[in-house]
């Protein structure tokens, strides 16, 4: 049997904390969502003037790169580069700002951001992933 790491609700309050003060400082309206390794969501919190609709996204782009796991920006690729038939896969949401979090070469969940430039998105999750101080 194998021992894995997991994410503990303190490491999940760090994740969210970090990535809201990185979107803060840079003027970012964002929702962090924060999934386990099977994408079922750990955390959430919609900054002030959010929309709405970036709590799905970010959900979503959690569970993608959980659950595929890889950066989601890899599916927008595929697509963006002509693998169209990608479209049909269960994944929700095939978009830049999804972000596994990575320990011992095991994923072990993913934060997920929406609400600025999808580069942006993925920018704030690594900095709310820095926080726990792994590689990822």
């Amino acid at each position: 049997m194998k021992t894995k790491q997991m994410l503990l609700a303190d490491d999940v309050r760090a994740i969210i904390k970090a990535a809201t003060e990185h979107a803060d400082s840079n003027g970012w309206k964002v929702v962090v969502a924060v999934v386990d390794e099977g994408g079922h969501q750990l955390g959430l919190l919609r900054l002030d003037g959010a929309a709405p609709i970036s709590s799905e996204i970010a959900t979503n782009k959690a569970r993608t790169a959980a659950i595929g796991r890889r950066e989601s920006r890899v599916y927008e690729e595929m697509i963006n580069g002509g693998r169209v038939s990608f479209l049909s896969v269960p994944l929700q949401a095939m978009l830049e700002g999804g972000v596994p979090i990575v320990v011992d070469g095991e994923v072990i969940g993913a934060v997920g951001v929406s609400g600025v430039k999808s580069d942006q998105d993925a920018e704030t999750a690594r900095a709310g992933i820095a926080a726990l101080g792994i590689a990822s």
